[in-house]
C-alpha cells in the first residue's frame, strides 16, 4: 500500500478531544519518521456534546463513514449531565462495536520504569500481559445502546448474557494468533481462558469452544482460571500471566483492575478489532472536569494509536506502519526510563502537551534505528 490510510477520527467529549489530537499528532509524526504512508483523517462529530446540540449521538452518515475507513480512532464519549431519558449514557461507540462486529477487545497491561506501581513485589516491575475481551456479546449484548433489555414495568429488568459459537470461535482463534505473534516478538505467550464454567452453562460453552480451538494450536501453552480467582491472581501474582481471554463483562472489570496495577487509566490503551475494521481508543472516560486545561495524560491514547498502526500494517500489508507503531512504543519506554515522562496524573509536572512533546522528541532516534 502506498496511498494514505484513512482514519475515521471521533474526538468525542471532554478530554477525548485533547488526547485524540495528541494521539493523531504522534501517529502522523511516527509515520513521517519511518517513511510510512501518511494518515488521512476524516473527522466525524459524535458524542454527548453533539447529542445535546442536535438530538443525535453521531452525525448523519457518520456510522457508514466510520465503517468504510481503514480504522476508527475515538477519543472519549460521554458527559455525566447529558443522558438519555432512561438514565443511560450517550454511547454511539457501543453501536459501532455491534454494527461492525468488533469482537476482539485488546487491553495491554504493561509496567514502565518510573511510572506508579501499586504492588510492592519487585516482579511487578516487569508486568507485560494482555487482556483479550470479547466486545460484542456476553452481558453487553443487551447493553442500553442496543435496546435489548427486557423491562417489566417498574418491577424487574432482565438482561441477556449471550455466547454464540460463531463469535466465540473467532475470538479464540484471534487469541491463539495473538499468542503466536507475541512469541515471534520474543515474549512469553501462555494463553489463559478466564470464565465461570463451574456455574454458568454459557461459560462452560465458552470454555468448550476454547478447548476445540486449542486442539489446533498444540504449540501454545494454555491454562484456565475462574474469573473470581483471576481477580485475586491479578493482585497476588499477575506476572505469571501473558494473555487472558474472557467474556465481555469479565473483561470490562478485570482490564480496569489490571490497568490500576501499572499506573491507572491514563495508561490504558485499547483496540477493538473485527473482521473488516478496528476501533482504537484510550479506555478512560471523558473527565470533563479537566477538559481543555492541559492536564490529561495522553499516553493511553498515544499507545492506542500505536495499536492502530500495528493493525494497519497487517490490514494493508504495509510493514512501515508496524515500524511506526514500534517507534511510538519505544519512545514511551525510553521517555519513562529517562524520567522525561512525568504526567500530572502521576503527580508529575507535565500536562497533555508536554507529555506529547516528550514522546515526539524521543521518536526521531528510535525511528532512525528502525529504518536502518
Amino acid at each position: 500500500m502506498t496511498s494514505a490510510a484513512r482514519i475515521a477520527l471521533i474526538k468525542g467529549d471532554g478530554i477525548g478531544i485533547d488526547v485524540a489530537e495528541a494521539a493523531m499528532e504522534t501517529a502522523r509524526t511516527a509515520c513521517r519518521h519511518v517513511g510510512a504512508p501518511a494518515l488521512e483523517l476524516d473527522e466525524i462529530q459524535a458524542g454527548a456534546g453533539y447529542f445535546e446540540r442536535t438530538g443525535q449521538d453521531i452525525e448523519p452518515g457518520g456510522e457508514e463513514r466510520a465503517g468504510s475507513a481503514d480504522a476508527i480512532f475515538l477519543g472519549a464519549i460521554g458527559l455525566p449531565a447529558i443522558r438519555h431519558a432512561d438514565g443511560t449514557e450517550i454511547s454511539p461507540h457501543l453501536r459501532l462495536r455491534d454494527r461492525y462486529g468488533l469482537y476482539a477487545g485488546i487491553r495491554p497491561v504493561r509496567a514502565y520504569p518510573n511510572a506508579p506501581q501499586r504492588l510492592a513485589d519487585p516482579r511487578a516491575a516487569g508486568l507485560d500481559l494482555i487482556i483479550l475481551r470479547e466486545s460484542t456479546e456476553g452481558l453487553f449484548y443487551s447493553a442500553a445502546a442496543h435496546g435489548r433489555a427486557q423491562v417489566i414495568g417498574d418491577d424487574e429488568v432482565r438482561e441477556i448474557l449471550r455466547i454464540t459459537r460463531a463469535t466465540t470461535e473467532k475470538l479464540h482463534r484471534f487469541a491463539f494468533r495473538l499468542a503466536e505473534k507475541r512469541r515471534q516478538r520474543g515474549k512469553r505467550a501462555r494463553l489463559t481462558c478466564v470464565d465461570k464454567a463451574n456455574v454458568f452453562t454459557s461459560m462452560a460453552f465458552f470454555r468448550k469452544i476454547f478447548d476445540e480451538v486449542a486442539a489446533d494450536h498444540p504449540q501454545t501453552q494454555i491454562g484456565y482460571n475462574y474469573v473470581d480467582a483471576q481477580a485475586l491472581d491479578l493482585v497476588r501474582r499477575p506476572w505469571e500471566f501473558d494473555i487472558l481471554v474472557m467474556e465481555n463483562m469479565f473483561g470490562d472489570i478485570l482490564s480496569d483492575l489490571a490497568g490500576g496495577l501499572v499506573g491507572g487509566m491514563g495508561m490504558a490503551a485499547c483496540a477493538e478489532i473485527g473482521d473488516t475494521t478496528g476501533l482504537f481508543q484510550p479506555a478512560h472516560g471523558s473527565a470533563p472536569d479537566i477538559m481543555g486545561q492541559d492536564k490529561a495524560n495522553p499516553l493511553a491514547a498515544i499507545l492506542s494509536a500505536a495499536l492502530m498502526l500495528d493493525y494497519l500494517a497487517e490490514k494493508t500489508g504495509t510493514a512501515a506502519y508496524a515500524r511506526a507503531a514500534l517507534a511510538i512504543e519505544d519512545a514511551v519506554e525510553a521517555g519513562f526510563a529517562a524520567n522525561r515522562l512525568r504526567p500530572m496524573e502521576f503527580g508529575g509536572d507535565m500536562g497533555t502537551r508536554a507529555v506529547t512533546q516528550a514522546v515526539l522528541a524521543a521518536m526521531p532516534v528510535t525511528a532512525a534505528q528502525d529504518t536502518q
